[in-house]
């Protein structure tokens, strides 16, 4: 997929709609507000560096969380414009609304080079409603909209596919970097291609592990993902998390994923890797099970993948060409049941080639147990890279892309 990014085009001097991906939650230190994690603004210093270079007038666009259409203090995006004046080392000007005179004449007292942050959108209910006319507005004054907002490309939102209808629209640097990563990964994967797939639910990964498979070499499985398949395979599992029924509310749809999981283990047998052990735990006692040759007792869970399965993954991993990772191997959060997620991260730093992470828990996995500058692409997003992967269209890209690329 090719994009049209903010350098194809004249922006000298613009005023740009700069819709950013900073839907990040706040918590409190010392009576003041601030971002829970700087990592989404940090991944767009560089096209914002780049509008300033070229004396543009950059306005900020964003939500916070689910404010529902209420106007919520504790979601302002007064601690992001914060941390990104803290982290541009620029002041960064605050509005406290997204449209309206106040918000116009801001716009237009603004000079070459400086940066004006928007309130939450999602104060209006109208934003979730992909509400025309409201998107119409959050254009007003603007000349040009460099997208950013990777983590929500697959929203029907004014702020996303609304704003898109009314203003030329352009690709971020943070956004072009995404797709080029992730393009490259479902097109021209350098082999072997290795996916390891973990966390505690089946359900929001499926569909990009289904596309995965076609072109992965191996899939390698663990968490609660992991439990799925092994009880496709009739491995007695005790109290462990299984996530083997999923109501789709909105699809009034019922998938029944372990019998989905036994379909995928006859199609692609050679490929999908189960853990050949785990570390189990009953609250009072830890110790490994090996599944080939124990039964799990009835009051026990399956809370990290074992030695045995490590080992095994840790071969796969380091002979590997591409390696993907979404999700930890088991309850990283604490530490008896680390190990597996630890050693995976370890193994991945080896790798020669390219190494793709994915995904919240996966991000601080590596920061636990190594640095970001580790891996070869960090995708700062979570739905929305599972979307890509998955093959699904993402409609806040489609305007971007270029036509016929």
């Amino acid at each position: 997929m090719k994009l049209r990014t903010l350098k194809d085009v004249d922006i000298k001097g613009k005023t740009i709609l700069y819709r950013a991906p900073y839907d990040i939650g706040v918590e409190e230190k010392d009576g003041v507000l601030v971002v829970k994690d700087d990592l989404r603004i940090r991944g767009t210093l560089p096209t914002l560096r780049y509008l300033v270079e070229q004396k543009c007038k950059i306005v900020i666009l964003t939500y916070v969380k689910r404010p529902d259409g209420q106007v919520v203090e504790k979601l302002r995006t007064t601690p992001h414009a914060n941390k990104l004046a803290e982290l541009l080392g620029q002041p960064v000007l605050k509005v406290d609304d997204c449209i309206g005179e106040e918000v116009e004449k801001k716009i237009s007292a603004m000079k070459e080079g400086e940066i004006l942050m928007l309130e939450n959108v999602r104060f209006y209910k109208e934003e979730n409603e992909d509400d025309d006319e409201f998107a119409k507005k959050l254009c007003k004054g603007k000349d040009v909209i460099v997208f950013d907002g990777f983590p929500q490309a697959m929203r029907i939102h004014s702020s996303t596919t609304g704003i898109e209808r009314h203003l030329p629209a352009v690709a971020g640097l943070y956004l072009e970097e995404e797709v080029s990563m992730l393009s490259n990964l479902l097109e021209n994967p350098v082999r072997p291609f290795t996916v390891i797939i973990g966390g505690a639910k089946i359900s929001d990964k499926v569909d990009a592990v289904n596309n995965l498979l076609k072109m992965a070499d191996k899939v390698l499985v663990g968490g609660a993902v992991a439990n799925v398949f092994l009880k496709a395979q009739g491995r007695s599992l005790g109290q462990s998390f299984i996530e083997d029924v999923f109501v789709d509310s909105k699809r009034r749809e019922k998938r029944d994923w372990v019998e989905y999981a036994k379909e995928i283990l006859e199609k692609y047998k050679e490929k999908i890797v189960c853990p050949k052990d785990a570390v189990i735990s009953n609250g009072a006692e830890v110790r490994n099970l090996n599944f080939s040759s124990e039964k799990m007792p009835d009051d026990f869970s399956a809370l990290d993948i074992g030695p045995e399965t490590v080992k095994y993954f840790e071969e796969i991993i380091k002979s590997s060409g591409t390696v993907f990772l979404a999700g930890p191997m088991g309850k990283f959060e604490d530490e008896k049941f680390a190990k597996g997620s630890e050693e995976i991260i370890l193994a991945m730093k080896q790798v020669k080639g390219q190494t793709i992470v994915a995904g919240g828990d996966s991000i601080d996995m590596v920061q636990r147990y190594g640095s970001l500058k580790d891996f070869s692409h960090i995708s700062l997003a979570g739905g929305a890279t599972l979307d890509f992967l998955a093959g699904k269209e993402l409609p806040a890209l489609l305007p971007l892309i270029e036509k016929g690329k």
